[in-house]
């Protein structure tokens, strides 16, 4: 926008300026901002657990591999053949090492935080909402995903998961007509992306609709698929 110069040159001088009114004081501003964006945020209730859950597993795991090999050198397993000896070690290393695989299965969807977001750019089908949803890595990494439509979050069979990205997705004969109209349809779009906590790209969900209006979803990169979400928490639903 063009900014407009005002000219003082014909404006009378006075050698003592009014009182400025007093500015209202903005600490109730900042606080209905901060309430508003507090409503606006769901915080997953496990996030804590989680952690402390993951941080023992990876504790545990460390641990069996640097005492493991003890196992051959201790006097108290000298009576113990080679084999069996390293028999034991596989034994300890298989179990930790699977319970910490289970661990980082069960709690990869678990969302830490999630925040509702004004949508950019025009969507071609579902509600035109956003959402970002914030996930933790074993090693305790963010994994930001941003939605950037939700229809596209459905249900999923998945243990430990509430959504997961579709794979397809078709439009009504409405919306098809509409998108054809404004020359939306044939072409791709990203419906997902997961970042790092820097803003670095992992991965994209991109969906490819044809001229009929059915869409075929493929990842690109490493994208976060499912999400586990407490529903009855959310203040206000997805779609």
């Amino acid at each position: 926008m063009p900014l407009k110069l005002f000219s003082i040159k014909n404006a009378p001088f006075s050698e003592a300026p009014a009182p400025s009114t007093p500015t209202p004081p903005k600490s109730d501003a900042h606080t209905a901002s901060n309430s508003a964006q507090i409503e606006e945020e769901y915080h997953g209730p496990l996030t804590t657990t989680f952690r402390r859950l993951k941080i023992l597993s990876l504790s545990s795991l460390t641990l069996t591999f640097a005492l493991t090999p003890f196992i051959f050198v201790l006097e108290t397993t000298s009576s113990v053949p080679l084999v069996g000896r390293a028999a034991l070690a596989g034994i300890a290393m298989a179990t930790s090492g699977v319970s910490t695989a289970l661990v980082a299965w069960c709690g990869r969807p678990y969302v830490t935080t999630l925040r509702w977001l004004e949508p950019h750019g025009t969507q071609a089908a579902g509600s035109g909402r956003a959402v970002e949803m914030t996930t933790l890595t074993l090693g305790l990494k963010k994994r930001v995903t941003t939605v950037y439509d939700t229809a596209f979050l459905v249900p999923t069979s998945r243990p430990f998961a509430t959504w997961e990205l579709a794979e397809a997705f078709r439009l009504s004969p409405q919306e098809v007509e509409n998108a054809r109209a404004e020359g939306l349809i044939p072409r791709e779009e990203t419906i997902a992306e997961t970042k790092t906590a820097d803003g670095g790209v992992l991965g994209r969900w991109v969906v490819s609709w044809d001229e009929h209006g059915v869409g075929t979803c493929r990842e690109i990169g490493q994208v976060v698929r499912y999400f586990n979400v407490h529903k009855e928490l959310l203040s206000r639903p997805i779609n």
